[in-house]
């Protein structure tokens, strides 16, 4: 089973709600600026595993529409370590041929942030390897009225084309860290046959063996899309 996890394309969008920074910072004892701090370096440490395990599109919930109802100080400190592990952590990146997007609003991001989003996505246009998505301020509701309001017909295919990433493939597993059991306004369209799996773990504490684990266990669900379960219809064989 390992090694079918290291098969090109066996699992080809992950999408991750990497939450329990804050209260991972809480039972350590640290301020929930060091927890945002780790939750960084766990992102760019499952970045390279999932380079290695082959996933094509990575998917990542930096920060919602409804964050902005945090305090003040806690938003304007998340977003001033964003900026700077941005800028700091996307050579990294660029260096493994990942290709960076950021999907969301922009126009609330501050200076500092905002220009280290449009260099992050300019730094790496012309990378081939994993694309890697980066939802920022944003809310699965917003976007589907913002591609309602300009949708003139053509059906699901012509409105997904109006979803801030057309070249997003649908998520084929969602893992949500933290205990939680729901998508929070996450990929609301893009997750309708998804397969969801929820972990206990803190997303700091979200080590290579609990990917890995979430992988294995996405391997042997059966996906029917709505139609009847056949014998082809494992994931991987």
């Amino acid at each position: 089973m390992q090694s079918a996890l290291q098969e090109p394309g066996s699992v080809p969008h992950l999408a991750i709600v990497s939450d329990g920074s804050a209260r991972w910072a809480h039972a350590q004892g640290r301020s929930i600026v060091e927890g945002h701090e780790a939750a960084a370096d766990t992102v760019i440490a499952r970045i390279a595993d999932a380079i290695e395990l082959k996933v094509e599109q990575l998917t990542l919930y930096a920060f919602s529409t409804e964050n902005w109802a945090r305090p003040a100080e806690e938003v304007e400190q998340l977003h001033a370590m964003l900026a700077r592990r941005i800028a700091a952590d996307t050579p990294v990146l660029h260096e493994r041929r990942v290709k960076v997007h950021f999907i969301g609003q922009r126009d609330r991001a501050g200076p500092a942030l905002a220009q280290a989003i449009d260099d992050a996505e300019e730094l790496t246009r012309a990378n081939s390897g994993m694309r890697v998505f980066v939802a920022f301020d944003y809310g699965g509701r917003a976007e589907i009225l913002a591609a309602a309001a300009r949708y003139l017909g053509g059906g699901e295919e012509a409105f997904a084309k109006l979803l801030h990433a057309p070249q997003m493939h649908d998520p084929d597993v969602v893992i949500r860290t933290g205990g939680e059991r729901r998508l929070s306004n996450f990929l609301l369209w893009q997750s309708a046959y998804a397969e969801l799996v929820f972990r206990e773990e803190l997303w700091p504490d979200f080590g290579r063996a609990s990917l890995e684990d979430c992988l294995l266990e996405y391997a042997v669900r059966r996906r029917r899309f709505g139609g009847r379960e056949t014998a082809s219809a494992l994931v991987l064989g």
